[in-house]
């Protein structure tokens, strides 16, 4: 394609970067879902396009169907048949790239306004039992920087429930030492303040000073690094806490830092907190989101009911 395609590829991420406020993980998935798109219409045919005023709804189509057919090339997971869900994601992107280029008055009709993106039920979340979190805790090498660093990463997404790309973004001045709280950049640029407990602070305390630094470093210093003081990236921490998940839950199941987050709010759903705070701390914008945790524990809403609804007995 010419500068009507890449250009306005980039236009559209800067647009949700900057306008939406997506955060730089989410924006990352929109590129890959979009140079998928791309590299199919560049062999789509044999022809290549020279914009995307050329590109019709039967192009779309073929490019969903391409994807049904096509394998994971991604390390360990060779020759896996593309994920539905992946899919339904890579049409909801385009539908969205589309939808901005008519806005921005590059083409003026939509090819993708009809296509339809599979709905999925959400799926129940995976959770860590309560009895295995100290085991999870202790997985962790402490006689090694890189064992503290990840005790400390474990600890504190088990006492926040933050999302992956918040604890990455995370600098020194977003912790604040006097109230054991943390400011988190959410979704769409939404400030949160989340506290924890005396366990992710002593491990926080304690990679610092393995890191032989503290917490008067200058403040926009990263909160956790890689290796020369560079901040750590999503790819890393996903590696890392894939390693003692798998081994904790004995598969692949779960074994992402997402699990992290709902076992947060499964377990302040389960010791009585109330499901609007929960929303609050994990910094949903809908209460839909949240009440997913109540089918993760129905007996925990059953006595919710009763003790609380006057006709429950």
């Amino acid at each position: 394609m010419t500068d009507n395609g890449p250009n306005n590829i980039l236009k559209f991420l800067d647009y949700l970067r900057y306008e939406r406020g997506y955060s730089s993980y989410t924006v990352s998935a929109y590129k890959r879902d979009l140079n998928q798109f791309m590299t199919f219409l560049h062999n789509y045919k044999y022809q290549m396009y020279s914009d995307f005023a050329e590109i019709d709804k039967q192009a779309i189509r073929h490019f969903i169907s391409s994807e049904y057919e096509r394998k994971d090339n991604r390390p360990g997971r060779k020759n896996d048949p593309i994920k539905p869900r992946t899919i339904a994601r890579e049409i909801a992107t385009i539908k969205s790239f589309f939808k901005y280029l008519v806005q921005a008055e590059v083409i003026s009709y939509n090819p993708a306004s009809h296509i339809k993106t599979p709905k999925f039920e959400k799926r129940i979340p995976t959770f860590i039992q309560t009895g295995k979190i100290d085991t999870l805790m202790q997985m962790p090498d402490e006689t090694r920087l890189i064992g503290l660093r990840d005790r400390a990463i474990l600890e504190l997404f088990y006492a926040t429930g933050i999302r992956l790309s918040e604890l990455v973004g995370l600098n020194i001045d977003s912790v604040n030492t006097n109230k054991n709280t943390i400011k988190v950049l959410g979704k769409w640029n939404k400030e949160r303040i989340v506290p924890f407990g005396k366990p992710a602070r002593s491990a926080l305390d304690s990679y610092l000073k393995k890191r032989k630094i503290s917490w008067s470093a200058p403040l926009k210093s990263p909160l956790f690094c890689a290796r020369g003081e560079k901040r750590i990236s999503v790819r890393t921490v996903q590696q890392r806490i894939k390693i003692y998940l798998k081994d904790l839950l004995g598969g692949k199941e779960g074994s992402n830092p997402h699990t992290l987050r709902h076992t947060f709010g499964t377990h302040l759903l389960d010791n009585d907190a109330d499901i609007r705070s929960i929303q609050e701390l994990m910094g949903h914008s809908s209460i839909s989101t949240t009440q997913i945790y109540t089918k993760v524990n129905p007996q925990k809403m059953k006595e919710i009911y009763k003790k609380s609804h006057p006709h429950a007995s």
